[in-house]
């Protein structure tokens, strides 16, 4: 597979959207709670997992959607604007051919290997044995981690958030026939900033869907220009959240009140299509899957791309952050994976 690669971790971010100095990755309790006292006198711009019903179902968002307008890259001004107003961007056909055939042997390879089936960075089914998401893939594979510095896919992700991007997150999700469950509407944000500790919405996820996405095999449902409304979610995170979050999500979850106001002013929209298509979402725009009915399995490699001033701190709303398969540091490096 040929591809051509950006490189990931130069640090020439555009640090004129930055809000917050950088400061390296937060790893001790003492040092997340000195963090989370410090920033109790200062307003969060996006406060959630609250004790009490907010005030406001939902709060205008802060930051810039599209901020690299000016950055070369592949994807078109019409392109771009279509991104700003609804908060993703479907690309149909972006691969094909044997580059498409050797992701999809990767894939199988990766998701069939026995090692990773009881280890921290693999996910199955609630009621099986089945995996349903393996992260850090971009570590584990060569040819997925070529894939995520691929111009097409990085360069994409670079203008729209304004900046050399750097892998927070990487995933292959897998929704087997019969048997994929569905996953409850959110925003990937929320989660983020709530548990993470990223500070700003200054990322962007990328989909490339590996087997064809129909309207019954559970394909992504998003709310079109929800990414522009911040909804504050209630309950507090529980400790080890993520041990039960990645099998099915029941804190960080917007109320049916505000869903109901949300779908109501803006609908909901699937992108389907073959496989081989890419699709870029916003890191605050709402969605959901429905479970997998048809016989046809769902699977695509998901890449979260966060501007490098943009890395994560201590976690807004958790005691503590999340493991580092789930938010990477830019530093991280792929030899503890393999």
């Amino acid at each position: 597979m040929t591809v051509k690669s950006t490189p990931l971790n130069a640090v020439t971010a555009h640090k004129q959207y930055s809000e917050m100095a950088d400061t390296p990755n937060v790893h001790t309790t003492q040092d997340v709670h000195s963090t989370q006292v410090q920033r109790a006198q200062v307003q969060d711009a996006y406060p959630s997992r609250l004790a009490t019903p907010p005030a406001q179902t939902w709060l205008p968002r802060q930051d810039a959607v599209v901020k690299g307008h000016q950055l070369s890259g592949p994807l078109s001004q019409a392109q771009l604007d279509e991104f700003e107003r609804k908060g993703f961007l479907f690309i149909p056909n972006l691969i094909s051919g044997e580059e498409l055939d050797e992701l999809r042997q990767e894939m199988t390879a990766l998701m069939s290997n026995d090692e990773y089936l009881n280890q921290d960075f693999s996910v199955t089914e609630p009621e099986s044995q089945e995996i349903r998401s393996l992260f850090a893939v971009h570590f584990l594979s060569e040819r997925l981690g070529k894939l995520a510095s691929d111009e097409r896919v990085a360069g994409a992700a670079r203008q729209i958030i304004g900046g050399d991007p750097y892998v927070h997150q990487s995933r292959i999700n897998y929704k087997p026939g019969f048997a994929g469950k569905g996953f409850n509407w959110h925003s990937d944000f929320e989660t983020w900033h709530a548990e993470d500790g990223m500070p700003a919405m200054h990322a962007v996820s990328a989909s490339l869907i590996l087997t064809d996405n129909h309207e019954f095999n559970g394909p992504l449902m998003l709310i079109p220009g929800s990414h522009k409304k911040f909804v504050p979610c209630l309950g507090e995170t529980p400790e080890d959240n993520h041990k039960s979050s990645l099998k099915a999500q029941e804190v960080g979850v917007p109320s049916p009140e505000a869903l109901t106001e949300l779908v109501a002013e803006h609908g909901i929209e699937a992108p389907k299509g073959k496989a081989g298509g890419l699709l870029l979402f916003d890191c605050n725009t709402l969605h959901a899957s429905n479970a997998n009915l048809s016989p046809d399995p769902r699977s695509n490699v998901f890449f979260v791309f966060n501007r490098q001033d943009n890395r994560c701190r201590a976690p807004y709303a958790a005691a503590k952050q999340r493991p580092d398969f789930l938010a990477h540091s830019p530093d991280q490096q792929a030899k503890q994976y393999r």
